[in-house]
């Protein structure tokens, strides 16, 4: 099973960074679930900017944490 570590996008231009084994179900909880993280959830619609896939858990959540500590202009970097 594939892992993910992912930034979004949110409504007012803020990022979020996360981590999931279904990339798919993930986005659709932070744009309309109660399960999604609070962060997204008051900042809806998210749009998915960026992803890469991992074979682990870990190896997701090591790129998530390396990820989070960048500053934002590192963050759009992969994407913009």
């Amino acid at each position: 099973m594939p892992y993910y570590a992912y930034i979004l996008e949110c409504a007012d231009g803020t990022l979020y960074t996360g981590f999931t084994n279904n990339l798919k179900r993930r986005l659709i909880a932070h744009n309309s679930l109660k399960s999604g993280a609070h962060y997204t959830k008051i900042r809806r619609p998210v749009v998915l900017k960026y992803s890469e896939e991992f074979a682990t858990s870990g190896e997701a959540k090591k790129r998530e944490a390396e990820i989070k500590s960048w500053t934002r202009m590192k963050k759009l970097g992969l994407f913009k």
